[in-house]
């Protein structure tokens, strides 16, 4: 049975402690920080994230009570905890679909909440999620924002027209022949122009699987290529809809795509109110501690102990 983790209240000596989860393998490190009592400035985001000198992670969940973060405060009537997510470059994001599901389980986890429904506040609002005790997760990702300006996507000098989405953060949407045709997603494909997406965007590149099925490959902005994007895989059930003649605020009829990524699969459902839910799994993996003489001390090797596997 997993363990209660104890919440950190960090001084620069003591243990910084984690954990380590993923959704349909979008992998995230969890440090818990209930008072808000952690510096996490982004070159430690980084180094924490690193996959080779650190414990790795397409992001990082910091989790904190929403009364605790100037961020949040705000929203402390609404959501309890707010998940202060940065990209796996130190960046601060608005939001992440698969990391709102992965923090909801860690509330569990740690037993904050229990199996039902919790919500989140995250810098792209308050989110509402239900852990089901099968061990998926949905989450109400909001409605989408279909802006009018679009943008044009070229990677070995092939281009398509990218559909723009804003699930709370930006999407360029690419129907594409082949997924092998998005290259190795090691760099961010070209975008022009630049000025539709004046923060940077996260690009998907989408092929066609079936009725209402597609599969798609992601370059996240700030982390590269992921296994998985879950407001990436809203963006792509919405402009495959559109695409397709579809939509639920015309016909009153909900409608629901099978999204693929590859670390597994996401069931997108839109409303004709424009309530957009995801479902999929989320899993906590392992916990342990991070030095702090080694967060400090700048490039080397990590000293991370305590790593246990964790069954959830």
């Amino acid at each position: 049975m997993p363990r209660t983790v104890d919440l950190v209240t960090s001084t620069q000596t003591s243990p910084l402690r984690f954990l380590k989860g993923h959704g349909t393998e979008n992998d995230f490190v969890i440090v818990p920080d209930a008072e808000n009592a952690l510096d996490l400035p982004p070159a430690v985001v980084a180094r924490l994230c690193d996959r080779r000198a650190g414990i790795g992670g397409d992001g990082l969940l910091h989790v904190v009570r929403s009364a605790a973060h100037p961020e949040a405060r705000h929203l402390a009537d609404e959501a309890e905890w707010f998940m202060d997510y940065r990209n796996a470059d130190g960046s601060v994001a608005e939001m992440c679909g698969n990391g709102v599901r992965v923090f909801a389980r860690y509330l569990e986890h740690a037993g904050h909440v229990t199996a039902g429904e919790v919500a989140v506040a995250t810098r792209g609002g308050v989110k509402h999620v239900h852990l089901d005790k099968d061990g998926t997760v949905t989450v109400a990702m909001g409605r989408a924002v279909l802006p009018e300006a679009a943008a044009t996507i070229t990677v070995d000098g092939r281009s398509w027209p990218a559909r723009n989405v804003n699930m709370g953060n930006p999407h360029a949407v690419a129907f594409v022949e082949d997924l092998d045709h998005a290259g190795n997603l090691l760099t961010e494909p070209a975008y022009a122009p630049a000025s539709v997406y004046p923060d940077g965007v996260n690009i998907e590149f989408v092929v066609d699987r079936g009725p209402r099925h597609v599969a798609m490959r992601v370059h996240e902005r700030g982390a590269a290529e992921t296994r998985s994007c879950g407001t990436g895989a809203c963006a792509v059930a919405v402009a495959t809809a559109r695409r397709d003649g579809a939509d639920p605020a015309e016909s009153g009829t909900p409608v629901t795509y099978t999204v693929d990524v590859l670390g597994g699969t996401l069931v997108i459902t839109e409303h004709p109110d424009g309530r957009i839910d995801m479902t999929g799994p989320a899993v906590i993996v392992a916990e342990g501690t991070v030095d702090p003489v080694w967060l400090a001390a700048g490039p080397g090797n990590a000293a991370v102990t305590g790593i246990e596997t964790v069954d959830d």
